[in-house]
């Protein structure tokens, strides 16, 4: 089944250059293009694309605004951030607000159609470089206690749940436990199941805003 992509950007060249680069591949297809904030909720609702590629610094609405009005009208939407090396500020509250990730607009172009993969396949993608990054953020949040499910969760959950904050992959974490891969996935499953949570990027924002693991790692 295809892979369909609206892209949001205020620049027409990056635009054209996602465009063209997606137009190679045979499992993904350019459905949309949106120059602001208000045309990414409107084509998101028109054509449903299965990845939303979104641009923070956009005008009349910004990316972020955006992320929040598409993911309330559809819990499901999988949205990547659209982000310089540099690290705009908002990404920490995209991915508090439901996306899926980011991805570096200099990435190599191999690792966007991963990226897009990745998250048309319903996992999320919080690389480890930038995650560093984005903690930084949580020096400056308030810590509340931690949800009274977090401590629903079995002793093995809550070391699952510490490993995936710490940027650990699926296989990392299976190595570090001495379990199998499928093993983790059944934890992980039942982690989201019981904090209510979309995805793994949702469990690093709780992990860090609920204090349960340290910042300054």
């Amino acid at each position: 089944m295809s892979v369909t992509v609206l892209v949001a950007d205020d620049q027409s060249m990056v635009r054209a250059g996602f465009r063209m680069l997606l137009g190679g591949e045979e499992d993904i297809e350019v459905v949309a293009e949106a120059s602001n904030g208000l045309e990414a909720v409107d084509k998101a609702a028109r054509f449903k694309p299965t990845v939303i590629l979104m641009d923070i610094r956009m005008p009349e609405l910004d990316g972020l605004e955006a992320t929040r009005r598409i993911l309330a009208a559809d819990n499901g939407a999988r949205i990547l951030i659209l982000t310089t090396f540099d690290l705009d500020e908002y990404v920490y509250e995209a991915l508090a607000a439901g996306a899926s990730g980011f991805v570096l607009k200099d990435d190599p172009p191999e690792q966007l159609l991963a990226a897009i993969r990745t998250v048309a396949d319903g996992a999320a993608l919080l690389s480890p470089a930038i995650t560093k990054r984005v903690i930084k953020q949580f020096t400056r949040i308030p810590r509340p206690t931690p949800p009274k499910e977090f401590y629903e969760l079995t002793a093995r959950e809550q070391e699952v749940f510490r490993l995936i904050a710490d940027g650990l992959s699926n296989t990392e974490i299976a190595e570090e436990l001495y379990i199998s891969d499928t093993t983790v996935k059944t934890h992980i499953t039942h982690i989201l199941q019981k904090l209510d949570l979309r995805d793994r990027v949702q469990a690093v924002v709780l992990a860090y805003e609920a204090g349960l693991v340290d910042s300054d790692r």
